[in-house]
């Protein structure tokens, strides 16, 4: 009688191969779509295209479309930190394009959706800062 075992465990000693095929595509798909919403978000912001697709060089270019401070840069490589404020610098590019608070938790969270809307949409840049709801209507009323 042999035992099952040896051909049981020979089974999971096998290495483990990598994602497959459509796992990839689909991966790089999302990732294209995200950059080619990047290239257009910066466009649209004066700035070169180009730059979405340059590591750190394109946390310099949003940090300056969005008014921040260039130190922040550094932010972004401390763990957890770099959470909060991808989401703040997220929020104010919603803001800067006129759109809410809520589309700026979406471009952090879920970029590869929003960054193509706010991209190929027509979402344009207004520049400075977008005034507060409260100022607006402080302004209005008076």
């Amino acid at each position: 009688m042999h035992s099952a075992l040896p051909a049981l465990l020979a089974q999971y000693s096998q290495p483990q191969q990598g994602p497959g095929a459509g796992t990839t595509i689909v991966y790089l798909a999302i990732v294209v779509l995200t950059l080619a919403g990047m290239w257009k978000v910066f466009q649209k912001a004066g700035q070169p295209g180009w730059a979405a697709i340059v590591p750190i060089y394109n946390l310099y270019i949003l940090l300056q479309i969005t008014g921040k401070p260039i130190w922040w840069i550094i932010l972004f490589f401390i763990p957890i930190v770099n959470l909060v404020m991808i989401i703040l610098v997220c929020i104010e590019l919603a803001s800067r394009f006129g759109k809410s608070t809520l589309y700026g938790v979406g471009l952090a969270l879920l970029g590869f959706v929003f960054y193509p809307m706010l991209g190929f949409g027509d979402a344009t840049y207004r520049g400075g800062a977008a005034a507060p709801a409260a100022d607006q209507l402080k302004r209005g009323a008076a």
